[in-house]
């Protein structure tokens, strides 16, 4: 397994088409701001505990959703329609990330969401690339998610919930701002059923590489996010 080296914009492309069964590309590298934005560009994404090297993974299958096939349920209408919540983009993106990484997660023992990975999103976010989609309550931040955008595509990373609906609250909003924006996709890395209840659904690696292609074509959005409401 080699070392991961993403210095030319397509090399990770070759990296990623040949990764193995279950998706690992590559073991080490660092986590800054060039290399993490090289290895999306080329559908690569870190993920690894505490006790491992760094890990570079691109999935085969990979779930996606195509913004104009979300899938509103009944219960997200009705949150909607009480109208408790608020929705802030960018107000707070270390407390959504820190907030990531206590949630436990069935089947999980501790959390991928290192200090490391906090660390590197954060100079993510202050470059423009990372984002955080909040859900308030009364003034506090009770569920959000966080991702990284790049050209036309959105890559979610994690989200949390203190409130019931709270995160699926603040998915709802990433799916109209991506609307709004035309984005291409919302990558959602491994497939889900609650995420394919939504619409999201799960194509082949090589597939994924060519639409993700076409998206980090575009202009990246690094301007201030502001909710579509």
């Amino acid at each position: 397994m080699p070392v991961i080296a993403l210095e030319d914009k397509y090399r990770g492309y070759s990296f990623s088409a040949q990764a193995e069964k279950e998706g690992l590309v590559a073991i080490g590298g660092q986590l800054n701001v060039k290399t993490l934005l090289d290895a999306y560009r080329n559908g690569i994404f870190p993920w690894f505990t505490p006790d491992d090297p760094i890990l570079w993974w691109s999935p085969d299958p990979r779930m996606i959703l195509i913004p104009e096939n979300f899938k509103l349920s009944h219960s997200m209408r009705n949150v909607l329609n009480k109208n408790i919540y608020e929705i802030r983009i960018d107000t707070a993106f270390k407390d959504v990330i820190v907030a990531c990484s206590k949630i436990s997660r069935p089947g999980q023992d501790g959390t991928w969401i290192t200090p490391e990975i906090i660390r590197a999103y954060n100079q993510l976010h202050s470059k423009g690339y990372a984002h955080s989609f909040e859900t308030w309550y009364n003034g506090k931040l009770v569920g959000g998610l966080y991702g990284v955008s790049i050209g036309k595509a959105f890559f979610g990373e994690s989200m949390f919930f203190k409130r019931d609906n709270a995160s699926k609250f603040a998915f709802y909003h990433l799916v109209q701002f991506a609307k709004t924006h035309n984005f291409l996709f919302i990558d959602a890395q491994q497939a889900t059923e609650h995420l394919k209840s939504l619409g999201a659904e799960t194509i082949p690696r090589r597939e994924f590489l060519t639409v993700l292609k076409k998206a980090i074509d575009s202009e990246d959005q690094v301007t201030p996010w502001k909710p579509s409401l």
